[in-house]
């Protein structure tokens, strides 16, 4: 079975499984029912693999999880905001629904493996297989995949993993396939890029507006119309006006409903807590230097893991809380965890 999503990466991937001689079905994921004009999740992506499949010659089924996608995705999406943490939604999508959901229709359908257009690599060990880094560092996805389990790397396969972009863009223009320059998908496939995140949580829950004070100070230098759409990091949208001082979101308290500014150094931090900490084989001990990554395609730093938090070699940006921390062992995901508040 082939995830398809519609894109170029996932059309090759089921182009090569076919030269590959395998017994192939192509399936898509219906996941949004409502507006969506950012890729993913729209009719034109689900058309385009169709046509994919048509072109490949191998059966095309699309699976309706709506349902799944909105109690997973969305409201999980929504009550984070609600709480002053900063989701994933990419990360809860594949763990609930395209490595979840999907690989218990695997089951239950009778096929053996599930091959996806990710740019990451299995690499067999002699443990198990680990995930690893793909080829293309630019497009590597190892970290939207590091929630994966030891028992679904098993079963999982990812044929674009050791091609470069351009190379997989190449292998679609020769064989024809209308997804070859497609562009690529980057916003959260739910939300208008027209109407934007505060109008699409302002339409489900309310919303509220939040004083900007500045680090060190009680005094309230600005307001921002929604505190719970405010990210750590963030330099624009602060409601401070055309201050001479670049400023950067420090930190927020959703409760009492304050959003602190300071200068880039102020955002530095040494240490970074975490929960729901999740390892493939082995918890590394806390002489290991391990890397980390904060981001999809974020520098890589280096830190010890020692009482669930990460205590960092150089300082780098404070990580809003409710992202993702991925650790890696070299190119290998050795696991991953969630910053916690």
């Amino acid at each position: 079975m082939v995830a398809m999503s519609g894109g170029v990466d996932s059309s090759v991937a089921a182009a090569i499984m076919v030269q590959q001689g395998h017994d192939v079905v192509g399936v898509t994921l219906k996941l949004w029912g409502g507006e969506s004009d950012s890729g993913c999740c729209s009719v034109s992506d689900v058309e385009d693999a169709r046509r994919v499949a048509d072109q490949l010659g191998i059966r095309h089924s699309v699976f309706n999880m709506v349902d799944s996608f909105n109690e997973h995705v969305v409201e999980m999406y929504v009550s984070s905001h609600m709480a002053g943490l900063t989701p994933n939604p990419c990360i809860e999508c594949n763990r609930h629904l395209k490595f979840g959901d999907l690989m218990a229709r695997l089951d239950r359908l009778g096929y053996d493996i599930l091959a996806t257009g990710h740019h990451a690599r299995i690499v067999e060990q002699q443990d198990g297989p680990w995930l690893a880094r793909g080829a293309d560092r630019m497009k590597d996805q190892s970290y939207v995949l590091s929630m994966l389990t030891r028992s679904q790397l098993g079963r999982i396969l990812l044929p674009i993993g050791e091609m470069s972009k351009d190379e997989v863009r190449r292998i679609a223009s020769d064989m024809g396939l209308r997804t070859a320059n497609k562009p690529d998908s980057l916003d959260v496939c739910f939300i208008s890029s027209q109407k934007g995140r505060e109008t699409f949580l302002a339409d489900r829950v309310p919303i509220h507006s939040g004083k900007v004070v500045r680090v060190g100070s009680k005094e309230v230098i600005g307001e921002v119309p929604a505190i719970e759409t405010v990210t750590i990091g963030q330099r624009r949208g602060v409601g401070i006006g055309g201050s001479a001082r670049r400023s950067y979101v420090v930190s927020k308290d959703h409760s009492a409903g304050t959003v602190t500014v300071g200068s880039e150094s102020d955002l530095l931090v040494e240490n970074i807590p975490l929960e729901q900490l999740a390892f493939r084989f082995d918890v590394p001990g806390p002489d290991e230097l391990l890397q980390i990554q904060t981001a999809a395609h974020g520098r890589v730093s280096t830190a010890f893991l020692a009482e669930n938090s990460l205590y960092l070699s150089h300082p780098i940006r404070r990580v809003a809380p409710g992202q993702t921390v991925a650790f890696y062992r070299g190119d290998l995901v050795l696991g991953s965890g969630v910053v916690r508040s």
